[in-house]
């Protein structure tokens, strides 16, 4: 790497943890239980909100109905999304007249979008109308991130009560997270975007005439019915158009990563510019990482936050570094072919396939590994196009559960659930109870926190074996062998951590992808968060016990690197056959 490349992750990486304090001081003051300044601001229209929708503010709930809650909600826009793709022909905001969608392809993205996966069989310029990107997909880009922030915030509560029966109010919670966080600043990235160039629009698409005109080949049938071949003449272009900024806002925040265009954020129409890119980028980890701080001020230990906040470092920047190596170590098998990958006076050498020469490998593979950790999805490259090891980078940064940062709210809670296994494990070392901010853990909160860590890992071997065994599953890959299974087990990865982002080469809007990757998004999501929500509800009920000479601290360096090996731990032991048999091998083909 040269001196440039450290420059630019260095500045990326300080500009995001300057940020950490006051987002996350902010976030602390929406969610805390006693009135403040932020909350009495947008009071008059929070109680609105309450009036309209009937609910009682002043009204809390046990762990079961707050679960409930968050399910029946999540039900109904998963409804809703339905809905507006099968019937969107006959909707209005449709210039372009698309008609609806298949009934398969319409569940795996209702299925995508609530549960803030956000996977694309479909490219939306030439699939979705405007009002079903608006109404459903934006809309929803909002809802399953503020549901995860709910969940999260209910979770940190019961760590902090002491002796309650209720961990919060899901209506309250989702309300605030919406109001008072993602459409502040929602707003304000879109009309960052929109000053970079990023279209804005409702104009029906537009024709224009092309610089150079070209032609392709077709092969139609003459008269007698036999195949003939003819030049098609090209002098046209037709510009997608679009209310694109404002949906790529919030699916930046909110972690969702689903893109308005087809190859998403690698669109000059969805990321124009580097200093597009680079909001972008930050928005991704922005509200993941300041929520770490957000968690310490809402237990009233802000060393604890920090703590989590460094586990989650020690394990990206090295992987981030690994992946930037590997892609501008360049492609062996591109040598024999007489191709220069060495480093020019402009560009740093490497592979450069299937990146934009406009940002190039440094920040390609920081958005790679960024959106991978966080649950987001997005790309601004294609990993398909990683070399072998540069690519199993962000495949791992999946594995690894989506706790690397992972998604608003979704991300801290499962790394909480890792935390308690780490201080279940010292337990056993000293041979003492373990605790972990004041609680005991017991049997009952073990059994949720390894459901909550198993669970994904579970989807991602039973769905890639299924996948592999089955000819509907290994009949869209478009490149045999080791690479194939790649991608197969890249997907369903994604699926199953609801990431969202593809490895591409496969195609997988088919019925037998659409149903199986629904279901693998939909287990990702509910039964972890329901599992989280349980803990909360044992831990509430819990009183708090004074810190003890027997008390493991869980803000040092050692619980912080006790913390990652068992991330780490968890993803090598259940994953590596798997990625022995993917990249590793592939790698090991290609002379790496």
């Amino acid at each position: 790497m040269t001196t440039n490349d450290f420059l630019q992750t260095g500045l990326f990486l300080l500009v995001l943890l300057l940020l950490v304090k006051p987002v996350g001081s902010y976030m602390a003051l929406v969610f805390a239980d006693a009135p403040n300044r932020i909350t009495r601001f947008g009071g008059r229209m929070e109680r609105g909100i309450y009036r309209l929708c009937g609910i009682r503010s002043s009204e809390e709930m046990s762990w079961k109905r707050y679960a409930l809650a968050m399910l029946l909600f999540s039900v109904l826009g998963l409804l809703v999304v339905y809905a507006l793709q099968r019937l969107q022909g006959w909707l209005p905001l449709n210039p372009q007249h698309f008609g609806a969608v298949s009934a398969e392809s319409s569940m795996n993205t209702a299925i995508s979008f609530i549960t803030n996966t956000n996977w694309q069989g479909y490219g939306g310029e030439s699939t979705m109308s405007y009002l079903t990107q608006m109404l459903g997909l934006a809309v929803q880009n909002f809802l399953s991130a503020a549901t995860g922030i709910a969940v999260l915030v209910a979770v940190v509560r019961g760590f902090s009560r002491r002796s309650a029966l209720t961990i919060g109010n899901f209506w309250i919670d989702l309300t605030r997270s919406a109001l008072y966080v993602l459409l502040p600043l929602s707003l304000l990235l879109t009309l960052l975007l929109v000053s970079q160039g990023v279209v804005q629009n409702f104009r029906p698409y537009a024709d224009v005439p092309v610089v150079q005109a070209t032609s392709y080949t077709e092969t139609v049938k003459d008269a007698a019915g036999n195949s003939v071949t003819r030049d098609v003449p090209v002098t046209t272009q037709t510009l997608p158009m679009g209310p694109a900024a404002s949906q790529i806002a919030i699916k930046q925040l909110g972690t969702n990563g689903g893109g308005f265009f087809n190859v998403n954020s690698a669109h000059p129409y969805e990321n124009p510019t580097p200093f597009s890119n680079f909001l972008e980028l930050l928005s991704i980890l922005l509200i993941p990482a300041a929520l770490c701080y957000t968690f310490g001020m809402m237990v009233g230990d802000r060393r604890q936050g920090w703590a989590l906040l460094l586990a989650m470092l020690l394990i990206f920047v090295p992987l981030l570094l690994a992946c930037t190596a590997a892609e501008q170590a360049g492609n062996p098998a591109l040598a024999p072919l007489g191709v220069d990958q060495h480093a020019s006076a402009l560009q740093a050498g490497g592979n450069m396939e299937g990146k934009e020469t406009r940002f190039g490998i440094v920040n390609s593979t920081l958005w790679a590994t960024a959106t991978t950790a966080a649950s987001n999805g997005s790309v601004n490259a294609m990993h398909d196009s990683f070399t072998p090891l540069g690519g199993l980078v962000p495949m791992w940064l999946i594995q690894l559960g989506e706790v690397i940062f992972g998604g608003v709210g979704s991300g801290l809670y499962g790394m909480l659930a890792f935390a308690v296994v780490a201080v279940f494990i010292a337990g056993l070392m000293v041979g003492r109870t373990p605790e972990y901010l004041g609680k005991k853990i017991e049997a009952y909160e073990m059994k949720m926190a390894s459901l909550a860590v198993l669970l994904p890992c579970a989807l991602v071997v039973i769905g890639t074996a299924i996948a592999v065994m089955v000819p509907a599953g290994v009949a869209g890959i478009a490149n045999p062998g080791a690479h194939g299974f790649s991608e197969i087990l890249y997907s369903v990865s994604s699926a199953s951590n609801n990431n969202g982002s593809a490895f591409g080469g496969l195609s997988a809007n088919t019925p037998f992808w659409n149903v199986l990757l629904g279901i693998c998004m939909f287990f990702a999501r509910f039964p972890l968060a329901i599992a989280m929500l349980a803990m909360a509800g044992s831990l509430a009920a819990k009183r708090h016990v004074p810190e003890s000479a027997g008390t493991l601290p869980t803000h040092t360096p050692l619980f912080v690197t006790l913390l990652a090996c068992v991330v780490i731990v968890v993803g090598a032991l259940t994953f590596l056959p798997a990625l022995a048999l993917g990249p590793i091998a592939e790698s090991l083909m290609s002379g790496h």
